[in-house]
Formats: C-alpha cells, structure tokens, sequence
C-alpha cells in the first residue's frame, strides 16, 4: 500500500502489528518507525545496517513480555532480510498481538516488497514511500516547528524547502537554529541561518575540490547562475565540518552511523562516500581548512572587497593544503 491508505488505517486504529517500510524516502521511513514504535515502557531492540542477528531477533520476540510491557523489534538496513527469516519474525508477531516488529528497508529493491506474496504473514502491512509532494513536507515542517515551539508559516518553510531541494530531513533539521527566537521566523532569518547542501551543482563542486580537480568554471558556472560568494563559502565549511565529525566519529566507533552524525538516516552510498572522503584527511588538515575559510568570510564582509577574487584565492590555497 502507498501513504494515503496507510494514513487511513493509522486514523481509523486499524493498523497491524508488524510493518515492512520501503520506498525512495528514508525520511518518511524513519518517521513512520518512529511513530509505530513509541510505546511507553515497551521492551525495544533495535538493528542497524549489519549488526542484524536472526536468532537475537527470534528470541526477542518469543520471549514473555516482563511486567505487561511490549516486546518490540526494529530492524534497520539496505540488504534483504532473508525471507525465510522475514516470515518467521512476521509469524511471531501474528501469534502474540502484543509484539511490534518494523522492518525498515532502505535498498533499492522496491518490487520485492510491493508484492504482498513476498510474507507468509497476512497480516503485515507493507508500505511504500515516495518523496512527499510539496504540501506534504511543508506540513510534515510545519508539524515538527510547531512540536519544537517554532513560530513559522508555510511561506517561509516552503522556503527552507526550496534552499535544501525539497529535502524534508534537512529542513526538519534547520529548525532547531529558529527555537531561539521567540517571535515569527521571516525568510531573512532563513536567509541568515540556512545554507543549502542539498543542491547537486554545489555538492558536486565541493567535491570537486575536495579531490584537487580544476574548479575554474564550475565556479564561474555557480556565480553566473546567481549563488552569492559568501555562502559558497559557508557551504564548503559546513561540508567540511559535516566531514570532520564522520571523521571523528569513525576513528572513536570503528563505523559510521548517520543518524548519530547527522541526526537523520541517510541513504548507503551518501554514508559511504563521506565516509570515505572524510578519512582522507588528517585532523590537523581539517583544523587549517577552517581557519583559511573563517578568515576569508571574515574578508568578504568587509566593506568594498572583491568576494569573488577572495573566494577563487581561498580554494587554490584550500587545494594546497590537502
């Protein structure tokens, strides 16, 4: 089934215990688990990625709920469950109505589990989830703004929306910088505080430095089509940044885990690629690229200054110490 329909049943109380969630939106995938899964005093064990164990998953579902609470099962990953497997934990759930399970796919193989004879269980409801349209992720915004005590309209959130590409995760997370205010959030604030990563020219040219390639009319391609030197700027700082903490995070746990990063799953090849490049560089690297691009913001603000000459001499000096 597709949201719509899943929303229904959520409304009329008429849902199933046990979920298979997949689709193109891990945002709404993790939303979802999150709402199915927030049960006070439940017992919760949660998989990530590999660390999936099939007989620890068995057991936890088979076990005799302690004190009355809920034995709930979360399983997060991009590879298949083996189906065998699937349906067993599924069977579960169907013979004891107390337990929970949500398995949350984020591969790509979305035919798999389109298909209700892909589970043995009648009764697992499996959902689809695409990109929410535009008035869908300005209302999913305006519903975490308003949970987080944010006074914003839809104007200005549509406007956080279109600097991110439409990326509902990230938006969500822009409004957090906004709980400081106590008044209504304008799109001059947004224009303040929000910096876009989302955009696949910018990210491409980050990346582009990043890996010492010619950036000369990447450049010129961003400022022709209107980007403002400063922010470009920011943008790289924020990337790095972004980079460093995989960096960190990966040298103190040994694996990368996107939702401690960056505060919401991000799919595979995202984690892998940063993963990758943000061990490329030294912390010490990472500590001079900051201050080069700190002190070169600091320029650009100052009053009859070239932003453009300084930005194109910042990136071939951030090139020489990589």
């Amino acid at each position: 089934m597709y949201k719509g329909e899943f929303d229904k049943h959520i409304a009329q109380g008429s849902v199933s215990n046990s979920f298979v969630f997949f689709g193109e939106s891990v945002f709404l995938i993790d939303m979802y688990t999150r709402l199915l899964t927030n049960i006070e005093n439940a017992n919760i064990l949660t998989f990530y990625h590999d660390e999936y164990d099939f007989n620890s998953a068995k057991a936890h579902l088979s076990q005799a709920s302690l004190f009355g609470d809920r034995n709930i099962l979360i399983i997060k990953s991009e590879k298949k469950v083996p189906k065998k497997e699937l349906d067993t934990l599924l069977e579960l759930c169907e013979k004891n109505a107390e337990n929970v399970f949500v398995y949350a796919y984020y591969g790509s193989d979305h035919k798999t589990y389109n298909n209700k004879k892909a589970f043995g269980s009648k009764e697992t409801m499996s959902v689809r989830f695409f990109h929410p349209k535009e008035y869908e992720a300005q209302n999913i915004v305006l519903s975490v703004a308003q949970d987080k005590g944010v006074n914003i309209d839809k104007y200005t959130i549509a406007h956080i929306l279109h600097i991110h590409n439409g990326d509902v995760a990230l938006a969500c997370n822009e409004i957090e910088k906004f709980q400081v205010f106590k008044r209504a959030i304008t799109t001059k604030d947004v224009d303040t505080l929000v910096f876009g990563l989302a955009e696949v020219n910018l990210d491409d040219f980050i990346k582009k430095i990043l890996h010492k390639k010619d950036f000369k009319e990447d450049l010129q391609n961003l400022l022709e089509h209107g980007e403002d030197e400063i922010r470009i700027l920011t943008a790289i700082t924020a990337y790095l940044t972004q980079l460093y903490l995989f960096n960190i995070y990966i040298r103190v746990n040994g694996a990368p885990n996107a939702m401690d990063i960056l505060g919401y799953s991000a799919p595979g090849f995202v984690v892998e690629e940063k993963s990758k490049l943000s061990l490329k560089f030294k912390p010490n690297t990472y500590s001079k690229l900051h201050e080069l691009l700190l002190e070169s913001e600091l320029k650009m603000k100052s009053a009859h200054i070239d932003k453009t000459a300084i930005l194109f001499s910042t990136l071939i000096r951030a090139q020489k110490l990589l």
